[in-house]
């Protein structure tokens, strides 16, 4: 049985071009901050990608301060602030928020006080996308960036917080971007690497792999790759209309990530759908959570206004550039079929 991966927004399949830098890294032997010819060379490579990363997100003008991945980088852009946000939020930001803003049924945020606001650019569980104000002190990028056409310097955001797994790099490698000039207080303090802001040797191997992957991704983009994807998501979600019956289809009405569907059959939980799926061969993700054993319903679509129980039913399909056509219709098939089995055992009960 060969496996069809759509998971890609928990984290994407590695590019060739990430993993070539990398291993190119791998031989060097210099610390960054060293100043003989070995370190120089190891800083060249750290240089390089940072412009990469900076000009896929264009962020030229911006300063791109590299963490071990978005959660850490929800911690040093937000902790330092009194933010304001919402339960869509990413639970790294989620975290930092102290004042509640309420969500639309149709997932939107409205921000009445934007310095003061973390907002998500798209929701890694149903794709949808918000229009970020200006003055906004901080938005996660994170699931956006390498997937929809970004310009920090336009965003209206101060902070914003990307990661390079989720566009074809390496785990363990993230960033967070600022405007020119702001400030932001060190949460990791040593010997005062990337501007002094977070110390402690670079991740050479994992940067570059960043930078590599970032500059594919804006190729990607460039040549009509995500919108390709767009048609095949969309095809995926017109083949299980056909047979769904009362299936909920989450956010089809707004602006949504290309890549991202994320659909609820009442009463027929999450994890079920995941555990049976991945049975078949199928990699997808649950849109409820599993702590400690207990099931909780999903936090992003309770805050939209959905019962406990569409809540806890929901899952998500997220394809990438190397999903294909059979890919997504192998699917609808076998999850309609299971779809199938499971109202005939509910008729029966």
């Amino acid at each position: 049985m060969t496996r069809v991966y759509l998971d890609h927004n928990a984290t994407t399949v590695l590019r060739p071009e990430a993993r070539a830098a990398m291993i190119a890294a791998m031989d060097l032997c210099g610390n960054p901050s060293s100043v003989h010819g070995e370190g120089r060379a190891a800083k060249a490579v750290v240089e390089r990608a940072r412009a990469q990363v900076a000009a896929a997100f264009g962020a030229d003008g911006a300063d791109v301060v590299f963490t071990s991945g978005s959660t850490e980088g929800a911690s040093l852009a937000c902790g330092d602030q009194n933010l304001q946000g919402s339960s869509i939020e990413h639970d790294a930001v989620r975290s930092w928020i102290t004042e509640d803003l309420s969500v639309a049924s149709d997932g939107i945020v409205t921000v009445a006080d934007p310095g003061r606001t973390a907002l998500q650019l798209a929701n890694s569980e149903t794709g949808i996308v918000q229009t970020l104000p200006q003055g906004l002190a901080v938005t996660d990028a994170t699931q956006a960036f390498g997937k929809l056409p970004i310009a920090f310097n336009w965003l209206g955001a101060t902070r914003a917080l990307i990661s390079a797994h989720k566009l074809g790099g390496p785990k363990g490698i993230g960033a967070v971007v600022l405007r020119r000039g702001t400030e932001m207080a060190t949460q990791i303090k040593g010997g005062g690497q990337e501007m002094g802001r977070r110390g402690g040797t670079e991740n050479v191997i994992g940067i570059a792999g960043f930078g590599a992957a970032s500059e594919a991704s804006a190729r990607d983009l460039a040549n009509g790759v995500w919108e390709r994807v767009e048609i095949l998501r969309n095809m995926l979600e017109q083949a299980l209309v056909a047979g769904a019956g009362d299936t909920i289809f989450v956010g089809q009405s707004g602006r949504r990530l290309p890549n991202t569907s994320c659909f609820a059959t009442p009463g027929w939980k999450g994890e079920t759908q995941v555990m049976q799926m991945d049975l078949a061969g199928f990699a997808i993700s649950a849109g409820s959570a599993c702590s400690s054993g207990k099931v909780r319903a999903s936090a992003v679509l309770t805050a939209m206004g959905y019962d406990e129980i569409t809540a806890q039913s929901a899952i998500r399909v997220s394809l990438g550039p190397e999903t294909s056509e059979s890919d997504v219709l192998r699917f609808a098939d076998t999850w309609l079929a299971k779809q199938k089995t499971y109202r005939a055992r509910v008729a029966c009960v």
